[in-house]
């Protein structure tokens, strides 16, 4: 469990794409963590929609 209250996640990344992406997210103004969650519930809102669209085919 992590101080915030969610659980920790391990993901296996390379030293150079996470010292990247690091970089990427700081310029975002968002930690690595914060902006992974944006990604997923944007990748899950748009599964979402997706099979909300093809129900109604």
């Amino acid at each position: 469990m992590t101080v915030k209250g969610t659980p920790g996640r391990v993901i296996r990344i390379d030293d150079e794409t996470w010292a990247e992406y690091g970089e990427v997210c700081e310029a975002k103004g968002l930690s690595r963590a914060a902006d992974l969650r944006v990604y997923i519930k944007a990748q899950i809102a748009a599964h979402k929609r997706r099979l909300r669209a093809d129900s109604e085919s």
